[in-house]
């Protein structure tokens, strides 16, 4: 190997060795305006339930799928609820063959009782009418016997006509009876079929009662048919599946997840700072959430939530010095959605608690 090429590359070397360990004893520090700790993305689990019990016949989607508002997640099914909806639906369809049967009944009883009284009445009417006749009859009959009486008193006529008279004057009077007594059972003809017509009536709350029964059954019909409706589980908001917790197949009681979902807007950094760190950190202060797979594109948040209380030190979070044992959680929202966090992501937080600015990229940053 050429001489010279050896000596440039020993200078190389001595170069980059000199400047590694300039970098070693002279690390970059972190500005005192800044808090810089390292977390995870973070968010709070939509969990999707049934709400009745029933057999998963279809789930649509899979860890990590996207899923719009309202979109089917799963469709269960349940024997129960379908062979009582169909129990209902016959007992609504005896029901209503029950009024119907019911209505034409009372109806043509009601149309019977009014001809009835109709018919009476008008025999009724006609019969006082002759009655009202034979009355003005017997009034002239009285008449006649008086005069044909005081012509016999004075021998004009024969005292058989006087006979005759009292004769006609006693028949007609017993028409009159005889009229007056049918005018009676005609009254109470007439009562009796005004009370078959109320009695006919009345049965129409029989009627109203059948009715009521048919909603009744069709309330509870619509109830189960809400029931069977609910069994196909729609997403409640435009997200992700986090973890698909149900299989085909399998049958969930009431209440039990289906999916559990992420909503976007609803993610959030987690990074844990000491106690005397905390100290210096207020809800609202600007924040950088730096990505490991973006180090260079900041995205900016705000400090949405401090722990009131300390905590031990999580396991997978890195901290400043092993010395310290208790740190305090503090959660950095994104100001908008960001389409690059995912659950459980590493992630980098600087926030910013003095004068100065936030860094832009994360080589500006002392490494943890």
């Amino acid at each position: 190997m050429n001489r010279k090429i050896v000596i440039g590359i020993i200078i190389v070397l001595v170069i980059l060795s000199g400047y590694l360990i300039y970098k070693k004893l002279n690390p970059k520090e972190l500005p005192s305006y800044l808090v810089q700790a390292i977390g995870k993305v973070d968010g709070d689990l939509i969990n999707v339930n049934t709400k009745y019990p029933g057999r998963v016949v279809k789930i649509n989607v899979d860890m990590g799928d996207k899923v719009k508002k309202d979109e089917i997640i799963a469709v269960l099914d349940s024997e129960e609820y379908k062979k009582k909806l169909k129990a209902i639906e016959s007992q609504i369809k005896a029901k209503e063959n029950e009024l119907n049967f019911t209505t034409a009944k009372i109806n043509d009883a009601i149309k019977k009782a009014k001809k009835a009284v109709a018919a009476k009445q008008k025999e009724l009417d006609a019969l006082i009418a002759q009655i009202d006749s034979l009355k003005l009859v017997i009034a002239q009959d009285k008449k006649d016997e008086e005069r044909i009486k005081n012509l016999v008193v004075k021998k004009q006529v024969e005292p058989h006509q006087l006979e005759m008279a009292r004769l006609k004057t006693k028949t007609d009077l017993k028409k009159l009876k005889a009229l007056n007594a049918k005018k009676e059972a005609l009254l109470i003809a007439i009562k009796i079929a005004k009370d078959d017509l109320h009695t006919a009536i009345a049965a129409k709350e029989n009627i109203k009662a059948l009715k009521n029964a048919i909603n009744a059954l069709k309330a509870q019909r619509d109830e189960v048919q809400i029931i069977i409706d609910k069994l196909t589980i729609k997403s409640p908001i435009d997200g992700y599946v986090d973890t698909k917790i149900a299989q085909k197949g399998e049958v969930i009681g009431a209440g039990m997840p289906v999916v559990s979902l992420i909503n976007p807007k609803d993610l959030y950094v987690v990074v844990f700072v000491d106690e005397i760190t905390n100290g210096k950190i207020k809800l609202g202060d600007k924040a950088e959430i730096f990505l490991d797979s973006f180090p260079n594109n900041p995205i900016p948040a705000v400090v949405s939530r401090i722990a009131k209380k300390a905590e031990f030190t999580p396991k997978e979070v890195a901290v400043k010095s092993d010395r310290i044992t208790r740190v305090y959680e503090v959660r950095l929202k994104p100001i908008k959605p960001n389409p690059y966090l995912k659950l459980g992501l590493p992630a980098t937080g600087v926030i910013l608690i003095g004068n100065g600015n936030l860094p832009k990229s994360l080589d500006e940053l002392p490494e943890l």
